[in-house]
């Protein structure tokens, strides 16, 4: 496709999206209806009370629940609305800020908290369930967040990961993707989880290593309310040292066809959803895009030499039954690519990377099948079979001067794997759970990657391995409530990989007493592991002979010991106030196995396999200070102030302390956003939106490079002795958006603008020597880029 054909394409959908919202009607009203379920079993309540509430907590109307738990409440104005559910046995809850829309209808999904003493009840009042997490076993750093945080927070663009770097403790190391740094620790470190079952990385552009890249292949379109945790994860998780993004989509309308169109710079967006017929509860789902950022370099936005193209399909099909359970199938699929080749003309080569042709091709995809069924009145099994492939190809070819190509860089990864997991929760009375489950994943594998490190050196052969492994989890846990104000966890995680039957057993605990209805102190403390990536253990090296080995086959887990302590503080019904200390021991991580070399996995962001040979000797820790305070919407009007202060240290074979690579000991970020109702009539209103964004944070460290050496060997040689001793200078960004949401009978549209990096700082990246200016140079972050986005839903 030309990008003339291209253009032409983009201004049709364009005005024909356009034309679309030119409609009359006789006023502005939606539905707002969905379900009311017991939130550990999942179990429809039957008899809860439902009230819509006006302005300054006026009750509107009510409704009680039917035997499915539903609800309804039809033509409810357009604006933003306020729920208050209760049911006996439970603890009242307030739904604050639900969005109704014209163009489609507010369904939603409520669960309630059993009381742990039904004679005393507890009332959580109007704003107080904002931002606590859907895992009800999660005390500590752990929080929600929204659909509406991911699409409406600066430079996010649906995407949960860009969207979590403001969050306290996490910040983005490159721009250019979208990995992230939780308190000091390595991006590799994240486990993704969706539906129940941990997925492979939902990213484009990602590496096998990775845990993210250049875009989230999951659409906002398909994504309910999720958790994301930040340490002392509950025992149910495992595999993981940093953080968990523990994703949940919502089902599709299940009484009426629903349609989302978009276009962009970012390419082009549909989703449908409706039911699966008129006479069936069941429904789907279903998102497709197709993006290319060739129009970000027709703008003349530096984007590399080659031009990334993507695509993906994302889907959740609900099929409930009436003695069997509910079913429901889902996944994700995503194909990236992108080619970049040098000019044949050395006068136009500035820097190294100019001599370079760059190929890539990536492949994730993933279904799975989730079968949700009640074994009694207090217990239900959750089981989800799924299978999953992830796919990449890279080829790197230096040009010489006489412009002849020779491979620098070549890998192969596929990594095709299916997973089997159950978990029971079981309820004994109103104060206790008990929840237990296991993952099981066969893997299978097929690594090839060679290298060269400088255009003269030989190509050397890193990885060259095939076949298949498996990986055991299970957890225990149990929440005890003795009073309604105080609740303990305590559970157990087991993890074993048996390549090499390196294994791991868990202790995880929390509690957390709720003081009165403003304050609240939570203690967690737990063991977490982690398998290295893959690849790294059929790693080849070479011995005298020219004979290839593995010398990291027998690596174990690496550990890390977490504690955290929170206090939280509600200023006001929309105002909270959240503090966290924390401190990490990591231990047996992986290690260069020459004390003169200072390389260790925690230093790592999203690389290839590491092929040099590793010892479980390494150390770290991170400890750091958090604090929060946001503002929730209200009043048209949010916003958040967090700071953390924070070390992180690691120790390679030499028994040397040294900064981390992400040590940059402080970030502050500032989030706030405002709507002007610009007009407002019985058919039509108008609404203006600005966010904005700001972050400023400590430079990340970097190692001098050796100019001599570089210079004599081609190719950047650090010293090695002074790792991680210089820091980068202050990174400060600002993200604007700006957007303009219109509403007419059955019709939203909204007009967005994203500007990132609005003031076009060139931040400081890193530093490497370049072979063809014979010197260091140093590499700076993305400058501006314009978002802009068309969005209709009718």
């Amino acid at each position: 496709m030309t990008p003339s054909n291209l253009k032409t394409q983009f201004l049709c959908i364009l005005i024909l999206l356009l034309h679309a919202g030119i409609s009359q009607s006789q006023g502005l009203t939606q539905r707002i209806r969905g379900a009311v379920t017991d939130q550990i079993l999942s179990r429809p309540l039957t008899g809860a009370t439902v009230t819509l509430l006006g302005e300054g907590g006026r009750e509107e109307r009510s409704t009680i629940t039917d035997s499915n738990g539903n609800f309804y409440f039809r033509d409810v104005p357009i604006g933003r609305r306020q729920l208050r559910i209760s049911h006996i046995g439970f603890k009242e809850s307030v739904l604050d800020n639900i969005l109704v829309e014209a163009g489609k209808e507010s369904v939603l999904n409520i669960p309630l908290e059993a009381a742990a003493h039904t004679e005393n009840e507890v009332v959580i009042r109007a704003g107080s369930r904002r931002n606590r997490p859907l895992n009800e076993m999660s005390v500590v750093s752990s929080r929600a967040f929204t659909v509406e945080e991911t699409q409406k927070f600066p430079a996010a663009v649906n995407d949960p990961l860009r969207m979590a770097t403001s969050f306290a403790g996490v910040i983005a190391p490159f721009d250019g993707n979208n990995d992230i740094v939780i308190r000091g620790n390595s991006p590799t470190g994240l486990l993704w989880r969706m539906e129940g079952v941990d997925i492979p990385n939902p990213n484009h552009f990602s590496s096998a290593a990775s845990s993210g890249g250049g875009i989230s292949i999951l659409s906002a379109q398909l994504l309910s309310n999720s958790d994301f945790l930040t340490g002392a994860f509950p025992a149910e998780y495992g595999d993981a040292l940093s953080g968990v993004f523990d994703l949940h989509l919502r089902k599709g309308n299940n009484e009426k066809r629903e349609y989302t169109l978009q276009a962009g710079v970012l390419g082009l967006d549909a989703s449908a959803e409706g039911p699966l017929s008129p006479f069936y509860k069941g429904s789907f789902l279903v998102n497709y895009r197709y993006s290319t950022l060739a129009l970000l370099k027709k703008i003349g936005l530096d984007i590399g030499s080659g031009v990334p193209v993507f695509q993906d399909l994302s889907y959740n099909i609900y099929m409930p039954t009436r003695k069997w359970g509910e079913f429901s199938l889902f996944g994700f699929a995503g194909l990236s690519s992108s080619k970049g080749t040098p000019k044949k003309d050395s006068v136009k080569w500035k820097e190294e990377n100019d001599r370079y042709a760059q190929t890539y091709s990536g492949t994730t995809a993933m279904t799975g099948l989730t079968h949700n069924i009640f074994l009694g009145s207090r217990t239900n099994l959750r089981s989800v079979l799924a299978v999953s492939y992830t796919g990449s190809k890279i080829a790197v070819d230096y040009m010489d001067d006489n412009y002849q190509y020779s491979r620098s860089y070549t890998s192969n990864d596929k990594t095709p794997k299916w997973t089997l997991t159950s978990t029971l929760n079981h309820r004994f009375g109103t104060s206790n759970i008990f929840r237990a489950g296991y993952i099981v994943n066969l893997i299978g594998f097929n690594y090839y990657q060679e290298a060269r490190k400088s255009p003269e050196a030989p190509l050397l052969r890193q990885v060259d391995a095939s076949g298949h492994t498996q990986t055991i989890q299970a957890f225990a846990q149990w929440q005890g409530r003795p009073a309604d104000h105080l609740l303990f966890n305590a559970g157990v995680h087991y993890l074993e990989l048996l390549l090499n039957h390196s294994r791991a057993i868990e202790p995880r605990a929390s509690v957390k007493w709720e003081i009165d209805d403003k304050n609240s102190i939570g203690l967690g403390i737990g063991l977490h592991s982690q398998i290295q990536a893959l690849g790294v253990y059929f790693a080849q090296d070479t011995i005298a002979g020219g004979q290839y080995y593995r010398p990291n086959g027998n690596l174990g887990l690496t550990h890390a010991q977490h504690y955290v302590l929170s206090y939280n503080h509600r200023l006001g019904a929309d105002l909270n106030l959240k503090a966290e200390l924390y401190y990490q021991r990591l231990y047996n991580s992986p290690v260069n196995a020459n004390d003169t070399n200072t390389f260790s996995t925690l230093n790592i962001e999203s690389s290839d396999y590491v092929s040099d040979p590793l010892v479980n000797k390494g150390k770290g820790k991170n400890y750091g200070m958090e604090l929060s305070l946001e503002k929730f919407l209200s009043h048209r009007l949010y916003y958040m102030v967090n700071t953390s202060l924070y070390q992180s240290k690691y120790t390679a074979l030499d028994g040397i302390e040294r900064n981390t690579r992400f040590n940059g000991n402080y970030v502050i970020n500032f989030v706030a956003g405002k709507e002007f109702i610009m007009s407002q009539r019985a058919d039509r209103s108008k609404i203006f939106g600005v966010n904005i964004k700001t972050v400023y944070a400590g430079g990340f460290r970097t190692t001098p490079i050796d100019a001599v050496q570089s210079t004599l060997q081609n190719q950047t040689i650090y010293y090695q002795k002074e790792a991680y001793t210089l820091s980068n200078p202050a990174y400060f960004r600002t993200d604007l958006r700006l957007s303009l949401k219109k509403e007419r009978r059955h019709l939203t549209t909204i007009l967005s603008l994203d500007l990132q990096n609005l003031t076009g700082r060139r931040n400081v990246y890193d530093q490497q020597y370049d072979i063809v200016k014979k010197k260091v140079v140093t590499i700076y972050q993305v400058g501006l880029i314009p978002v802009l986005n068309y969005k209709v839903e009718f």
